[in-house]
């Protein structure tokens, strides 16, 4: 009977460490805020993104859902979401958009609402994009953003919050693409690592095919607060976060002092 005892005295101590997360610094969600948080990409430590977006919700023990549309429901992917979360302090979902009906499953609607944060993975963002357009998607994330769910990815997770950028979606070359314009800017994610995509972004700024906007190296981290930049985080000290304008004809990159998240 002792022993029943001392078990369950230390799951209880186990599942109340499981719900401390610390509070992001200089990141206080008031009721109405709407959040956003991207990153460049989220493959190296999406453990420390992941608890990141949970400490923005502000609940101990959020509820977050991964949509991995953009990579066709990869199940490794999937696989490697629950994987990630198992020892974090959240309640992992996933959406899958490659479905066949079940009067058992709950509509895209009721599934996005019911979380407490949306985290799209990368892939193909026009594909995912085009998907979430015939299924009604795209307008239940804005309903998602509006009420304060916070909204968040990395790559195509990222590109596909702002007004546009560049993607891989379509063959031979990288192309403009349009996003939710949830951001009033443009976005560049692997700003770094693929090198092509550097000058192309800066020229289409500079022609005004592109708005002003925010370039990501891949582990670095920005934090949207009602359409505002309010946070440049990295997860090291070699990547970084770039705003990029046109100013007197000429463009200006800007890199962002970024706080090393621990």
């Amino acid at each position: 009977m002792r022993n029943i005892y001392v078990f369950f005295i230390a799951l209880a101590i186990y599942v109340s460490a499981m719900g401390q997360i610390t509070k992001p610094a200089g990141i206080e969600k008031n009721p109405g805020d709407k959040i956003i948080c991207i990153s460049g990409s989220m493959s190296s430590d999406s453990k420390a993104f992941i608890k990141y977006i949970a400490a923005l919700t502000g609940k101990p023990n959020p509820k977050i859902c991964y949509v991995p549309t953009a990579s066709a429901d990869n199940p490794y992917g999937i696989v490697e979401w629950y994987s990630t979360c198992v020892d974090l302090p959240v309640r992992p979902f996933v959406l899958r958009t490659f479905l066949n009906a079940d009067s058992s499953q709950e509509t895209f609607e009721q599934t996005i609402l019911g979380m407490d944060a949306i985290i799209v993975g990368g892939g193909s963002t026009l594909n995912m994009l085009g998907i979430w357009k015939v299924q009604g998607i795209d307008t239940v994330l804005r309903k998602a953003y509006e009420r304060g769910i916070v909204l968040a990815g990395g790559s195509a997770g990222s590109l596909c919050w702002f007004t546009g950028g560049y993607s891989d979606s379509r063959p031979r070359q990288l192309t403009i693409i349009d996003g939710l314009a949830f951001l009033n800017y443009s976005h560049c994610p692997h700003y770094h690592s693929e090198p092509s995509r550097k000058p192309l972004y800066w020229q289409a700024i500079l022609d005004g095919k592109l708005k002003e906007g925010y370039a990501c190296d891949d582990n670095s981290v920005l934090v949207f607060v009602n359409g505002v930049m309010k946070k440049s985080l990295s997860l090291d000290k070699e990547n970084n976060n770039y705003f990029i304008s046109v100013v007197n004809g000429k463009i200006k990159e800007e890199m962002l002092p970024a706080e090393i998240i621990k």
